[in-house]
This record gives structure tokens, C-alpha cells and sequence, in this order.
């Protein structure tokens, strides 16, 4: 997970002081994260729209008192889990809340459910998301905070700040559940098994059919101790592995538009009653659509589209049990915003009425997000690289030129190039891990207007591939060897793109010493490169790869923005595009 960056930071710092864009970028970026941490430790309850809602008010209202804008996302999650805590004391004696303990709760509508629907899970992690209904709430609370953790999106201290815990204490509550999660997905394995178990059928007489706690250790015990049952369990892999790199569930597009109308106003009134009612009426107060529910249950988009922002969502393929890297996956499609017409105002003369102008929505792109990938077979040649429309592109920024050729590079932190025009160009990638390694920092893409295709990588190698015995272009045993922030794509040594309008794209070397060079280039050059056979002697030891579609479904960048962050160091993976 990247680190918190200058940027946010200083969001926080100009929310605190009453920036009401500021403000609304808090609630827009964090929103997500809040709506999954509510969603999993409340198992999908329809209240889950009142507990974000509470805890976004809270946050909009109590930012300006934070002493370390630098602690604003712990602050953020231990806020979410106090408010679950809060409705859950709240709600102890309800009804609903006694069928949920008795299991009559609805189990399809849960938030396990619809994990698997919008993110599209199968095999052993559709297994994990349902193994998590098995749990009891408090386990359930972690379960939700360490799901996040693992798939990169909050980290340990984040974690034990939601828990009320020590880090120390919060890997034992980790532990434990993880533990109950893995004795869970063998239940789950057990009971799907095609020809169950005559004992496990014994054992389960007169359970409904609904998780619970206690039918899991019941379950348990039986599968523990049964060579029958035990025999399927060979191949699961920790669900450590699974969960990585798992997109987060989309929240409804309504909520999102009410909630930042709400961080927009900036102004929620302090009102008294339970919490449940309290954000309501604040909400209404905003002008906003959070008292529809249930959302939880409810047609879910599969990208939050708000202000012109599209957060796409990222899904790596399910790990197989041997060490292998995870192949491309591409993410659902995302609905496009619908453009809106402003309503004409009456003018006191008969004069005509001008007809509104529509604004056009930003369009949607790149639905396939680069990650983690694998790299092919070094004999296999490319798939056909499509050819896109190219004029001209041209280059200017604070860069120095390279030795070889002349192309403009980037050899220092802070470096940049703008590049503005529509076709191809290349990145080229130097690695002096001889002169210093340390902290990768990527090279980020910022203030994007138009399109920005990542369309084939090539340069006759990966820089993981090895040029002399157990030494590659990322390293060496005597040096040691650069990697990656978790879930970056490995570089080749050429990565092409294909630029349809203006961006910048960043050195932010920290650490390990890089060079970036960046120069246009034709259809015909991007294809002779990736196409160029194997030739040891030349050090080209595979063919490159094509990752152009051929229409908007091409892959974009990782460390890509249309904004322009005070600190292009800190953009993160699968940014808005």
C-alpha cells in the first residue's frame, strides 16, 4: 500500500481550515474504503447506508479538530468501527436484529453475497467471502478491517486503530480469526462437496441451513476428524493469497452523489437522538438521497461516478496452489455518467426561451487496469498490435537528454515530461541498482486530459529477466535487488503508450537510481520491437507483448490521475482516470 502522501495530507490540512473542496475530496476518496469496512463488519445489514453516512458526517464535522493530519485514515477507520459498535449496541434488542442472531436473516442478501456478485469471485475465494457468514459479529469486525489489509488497502497500524488495539494485540485478534476463517472454509468445502459425507449429513441433522458460529464448531470438529472430509482440503490456498490484490465492492452511485452533497455544504447540525436518526436527518438536511435503502441489497453500480471521477475496479485472477504469478485480469464494466440539462429559467418577455447546453460526461476508458502480471513464454510471439489514428506528439518539461539518441530523460527526482499530441511514444526504463538501490518509487502519469493507452511492452525482456546467472535488470545478489510496491506490473524494458491529448508523466526516484527516457514513435517502430525475435547475443531474450484491445478497453496505466497532486510521488495504484 503506498504511503500517505504530501497531498493528502495537505487535503486534510485545507479541509481542517474550511476548504469545502478539500472537504469533499476527503469524502470522495475515502468513501469507498468506509461503505466496505461498514458493509463486511455488519454483514450487509440494510443500515449499513446509515453507518457510512454517520461516520462521513462525523468526519466532515471533526477534521478541523485532527492534531496529526498525517493519522486522518486511522482516525477515519476507528471512527467507521466505533460507529458499527454504536449501532450494534443500539439495535441489540430489535427485532431484526434478533432474527439475524437466530439465523432468519436473509443469507443471500448479506454483504458475503453480494462480494461475490460484484466482484465477480468463483472458486476457493467465493468459498473465503462465504466462509466470512460463519463468523460471529466481533469476529466479523476484524474479519472486515483484515480483509482491507490484506488486498492493500489499509495497513497494520490503520487496522489496530479500527480494533481500539496495540498492534501487538491486534495480530493475536488477527490470528484467531483467521483461524476461525480457515476452520469456516472448511465447513464451506465440505458441505458444497458433490457427494457429502455420510457422517457430515449425520452431524448436520437439524441445522437450517443458515451459517452461524455455533453450527460451524460443531461442523468443525466433524471435518477435523474425517478422512473423507479432511481429503478435500488439499488444495486450498491461505486466504491470505486469495484476498490479495481484490478490488473493493462499488457503492451505490445515490449514495456516493448524497454523501458528497453533504461534504459539500460542509455544514451538518449537531441534533440529538439515536445515531441511526441523527443521520438522517443530517442527510436530508444536505439534500441528500442516503435514506434510501437498502443499499446493501440494492443494484449496485460496478464503479462509483461522481464529479466526473470513475473508480474502476480491479480483480486479479484466483492464485493456483503452485507459485505462479497472477495472470492480467480485467475488471467489470462501469456505466457512464449521464449527462444532465440544466432547466431554462422564465424570462419576464415573450422573448424565446435558448435551449440548454448538455454537459458532456467524461468518458469511460481503459476498463482493463494493469497488474501483477506474468510474464509469457519467451518463444511466444505477440498477438497483432492494432493500429490507432497518430499524428504528432510533442515533448517539453524539466528533463535532460540521454547519451543514446538524444531522447528527453529523466535522471533526477522531481524530473518531468509533458507530453502533448495524439500517438505513439515510448518509456524506457534504467535501472542503476549498481550505483543505488532502495525504495521504488514509480513514475507517475498526472493532469491527463484525453486518453492514455498502455498498448504493448517490449525491449527484448522484462526487467526481472536474468542477463547473466541469478543477475537481472533489477538487480544483483552482491547489491541486492529493487522490488516493486506491492501490485505494480513488472517493467519491460520498453513500455509503449498511445497518448490521445496532453499528460505529464513524473521521475520519483527515491532510493534506487533511475533514468526515464521518453521519445515519440511510429506504429511501425512499436511493432518491430515486440516482434523482433529472440537473440541472446544482442540481449533480447523474448518476444515483447501486446496489450492493445484495439478499442477502449485497453489497459491504462496503474499510476495514472487527471489531477495534479502536489506530490506526483504519492499518486496510487488504480487511481481515477
Amino acid at each position: 500500500m503506498y504511503a500517505r502522501s504530501t497531498y493528502e495530507v495537505e487535503t486534510v490540512l485545507a479541509a481542517g481550515a474550511g476548504d469545502h473542496g478539500a472537504v469533499d475530496e476527503l469524502v470522495r476518496s475515502h468513501l469507498q474504503l468506509v461503505y466496505n469496512i461498514a458493509g463486511r463488519a455488519m454483514n450487509g445489514h440494510p443500515d449499513v447506508d446509515d453507518v457510512v453516512q454517520e461516520t462521513m458526517a462525523r468526519v466532515v464535522t471533526g477534521v478541523s479538530g485532527l492534531r496529526d493530519p498525517r493519522s486522518f485514515r486511522s482516525w477515519l477507520v476507528a471512527i467507521t468501527m466505533n460507529q458499527v459498535r454504536d449501532w450494534r449496541r443500539a439495535t441489540a434488542t430489535t427485532p431484526a436484529a434478533l432474527d439475524e442472531a437466530l439465523g432468519m436473516a436473509d443469507a443471500g442478501a448479506d454483504f458475503a453475497g453480494l462480494t461475490v456478485t460484484r466482484l465477480g469471485l468463483s472458486g476457493q475465494r467465493k468459498e473465503t467471502a462465504e466462509a466470512g457468514r460463519w463468523l460471529d459479529d466481533d469476529d466479523r469486525e476484524v474479519l472486515a478491517l483484515w480483509w482491507l489489509e490484506v488486498a492493500d488497502e489499509l495497513t497494520r497500524p490503520e487496522l489496530a486503530a479500527g480494533l481500539d488495539l496495540n498492534e501487538k494485540h491486534a495480530a493475536v485478534r488477527v490470528q484467531r480469526v483467521k483461524q476461525r476463517l480457515e476452520s469456516a472454509r472448511a465447513v464451506v468445502r465440505a458441505l458444497s462437496a458433490q457427494s457429502r459425507c455420510a457422517g457430515l449429513a449425520y452431524v448436520a441433522d437439524g441445522w437450517n441451513g443458515t451459517p452461524s458460529p455455533l453450527w460451524r464448531k460443531r461442523l468443525s470438529r466433524h471435518v477435523r476428524e474425517c478422512q473423507t472430509c479432511t481429503d478435500q482440503l488439499s488444495d486450498l490456498i491461505p486466504a491470505d493469497r486469495l484476498l490479495a490484490g481484490l478490488g473493493l465492492v462499488a457503492i451505490p452511485a445515490g449514495v456516493a452523489a448524497g454523501l458528497l452533497e453533504l461534504a459539500r455544504t460542509a455544514a451538518v447540525p449537531a441534533l440529538k437522538g439515536g445515531l441511526i436518526a441523527k443521520g438522517k436527518v443530517a442527510a436530508g438536511a444536505a439534500g441528500s438521497s442516503l435514506a434510501v435503502k437498502p443499499i446493501a441489497i440494492a443494484a449496485v453500480s460496478t464503479a462509483l461516478i461522481a464529479g466526473g471521477a470513475v473508480v474502476v475496479q480491479n480483480l486479479r485472477p484466483e492464485p493456483p496452489p503452485t507459485r505462479a504469478a497472477p495472470l492480467i485480469a480485467t475488471s467489470a464494466p462501469a456505466s457512464s455518467p449521464r449527462p444532465t440539462r440544466p432547466s431554462p429559467k422564465p424570462k419576464p418577455t415573450p422573448t424565446p426561451t435558448p435551449t440548454p447546453t448538455k454537459r458532456r460526461p467524461v468518458s469511460l476508458y481503459g476498463r482493463t487496469i494493469d497488474t501483477a502480471d506474468q510474464a509469457p513464454p519467451r518463444n511466444r510471439r505477440p498477438a497483432p498490435l492494432p493500429r490507432r489514428a497518430a499524428g504528432t506528439l510533442a515533448i517539453g518539461g524539466k528533463h535532460g537528454y540521454s547519451r543514446y539518441g538524444g531522447a528527453p530523460q529523466m535522471t533526477h527526482r522531481g524530473d518531468y515530461i509533458t507530453i502533448t499530441g495524439k500517438g505513439y511514444l515510448e518509456v524506457r526504463w534504467g535501472i542503476l541498482y549498481r550505483s543505488r538501490i532502495g525504495d521504488f518509487r514509480p513514475a507517475t502519469w498526472t493532469g491527463l486530459k484525453g486518453k492514455l493507452f498502455h498498448v504493448a511492452s517490449g525491449g527484448g525482456r522484462r526487467m526481472d529477466d536474468e542477463q547473466a546467472p541469478g543477475v537481472t535488470w533489477m538487480g544483483a545478489p552482491e547489491v541486492g535487488f529493487v522490488r516493486l510496491p506491492r501490485g505494480q506490473q513488472q517493467m519491460w524494458q520498453n513500455e509503449f503508450y498511445y497518448l490521445d491529448g496532453r499528460v505529464t508523466i513524473h521521475n520519483n526516484e527515491s532510493g534506487t537510481d533511475l533514468d526515464l527516457s521518453v521519445a515519440p514513435r511510429t506504429w511501425d517502430e512499436v511493432w518491430k520491437d515486440i516482434s523482433t525475435g529472440v537473440d541472446p547475443a544482442k540481449g533480447i531474450v523474448r518476444y515483447g507483448l501486446t496489450r492493445d484491445t484495439g478499442d477502449d478497453r485497453a489497459p491504462v496505466p496503474q499510476y495514472v490521475t487527471r489531477a495534479r497532486p502536489a506530490d506526483p510521488a504519492k499518486v496510487p495504484q488504480r487511481s481515477r482516470v
